[in-house]
């Protein structure tokens, strides 16, 4: 059960919900916020000591906040939001809000493992100023973790959130890929308006843009790495790790393709493959934290148990983007 404190959370989140203009969308009157365009997911800084550094976390967004994104991504997998504390997750997401230009949108995530901690946190994320909670599949207990299961945490969370919803896909995180059925179920909720797919199958995210065509229901693409091809079969835009490090190169794709120059687009796309596997895939946090360090942003440590690069991974990541021309 929740408790009172939370209850009444709940209800004025929603009525603030009612009124408040989110990214210049008004809840309830026309099409519901608009999420399109280009994110970076923020990492979070650690000191030598493996504190949270608020003060590189907003030296890094006073540098993305020069670029022309949609908004800004906070706790999600580059956050590295399991190794935090729930106050640290609620301490970041309200530095950021403070930090970040006030016409960006913050998409924050707050999902736990249990249907009652993730709307208690998305509750607290909304009153610390996300726009936009984004919410991970629960994994644990993946095994039992069915269509109906799915179908009935997301939609308790939505019930009960004062902000919009939009569904996490992370499978090489969580073992889980959300079944495009169930998607397309809880589409039709007027609190889930999207979703960051960040499984990588082009067929399965061009099948949700079909199927949902007739919901109001927005799907990002979550990685640069297919990035074109999304905005081919339809997505809106993207959630990208690589924004941290090649923001205007990310966003000059995203204007390539909505503008139809698609040869460009290819050209450009192909030389952002490498260097995304590299700070994804292939090498993770500690490959973007590192290359965020080349690039003039702090990356600095990750939090234990991840461990830096080794010197061979080190130089590998050099490579990756010194061979596409970007060192």
């Amino acid at each position: 059960m929740l408790g009172p404190r939370i209850w009444s959370s709940v209800r004025q989140g929603l009525s603030r919900a009612l009124s408040r203009n989110v990214g210049g969308q008004a809840s309830g009157e026309g099409r519901k916020v608009d999420i399109a365009g280009i994110y970076p997911p923020v990492t979070t800084p650690f000191t030598a000591t493996s504190e949270v550094d608020y003060g590189k976390l907003e030296e890094n967004l006073h540098k993305l906040g020069t670029f022309p994104f949609r908004g800004f991504v906070v706790q999600g997998s580059n956050g590295e939001f399991p190794f935090l504390t729930s106050s640290e997750r609620l301490e970041v997401v309200s530095r950021v809000r403070q930090a970040m230009p006030k016409d960006k949108l913050l998409l924050a995530g707050s999902g736990c493992e249990s249907t009652q901690a993730t709307v208690e946190m998305t509750v607290s994320m909304a009153q610390v100023g996300a726009d936009v909670a984004m919410v991970v599949t629960p994994c644990y207990y993946r095994a039992r973790m069915s269509s109906a299961a799915l179908i009935h945490h997301y939609t308790k969370v939505a019930d009960l959130s004062p902000i919009p919803v939009v569904l996490y896909n992370v499978p090489a995180n969580t073992g889980l890929d959300l079944p495009v059925d169930t998607v397309v179920t809880l589409s039709q909720h007027p609190n889930i308006i999207g979703i960051k797919d960040s499984g990588g199958d082009v067929t399965r995210i061009g099948l949700m843009i079909h199927k949902t065509r007739r919901q109001d229901f927005q799907v990002l693409a979550g990685s640069a790495g297919f990035l074109l091809a999304s905005y081919a079969v339809g997505a809106v835009g993207g959630v990208c790790a690589l924004a941290n490090v090649l923001g205007a190169q990310v966003c000059q794709l995203e204007r390539l393709c909505l503008t139809g120059q698609w040869e460009d687009a290819q050209k450009l796309q192909h030389r952002l493959i490498e260097p995304n596997t590299a700070v994804t895939r292939r090498f993770g946090i500690p490959g973007l934290k590192k290359t965020m360090d080349w690039f003039g942003y702090y990356g600095g440590p990750c939090r234990a148990p991840l461990q830096e690069l080794s010197a061979a991974e080190e130089e590998a990541l050099r490579m990756d983007f010194t061979n596409n021309g970007w060192l």
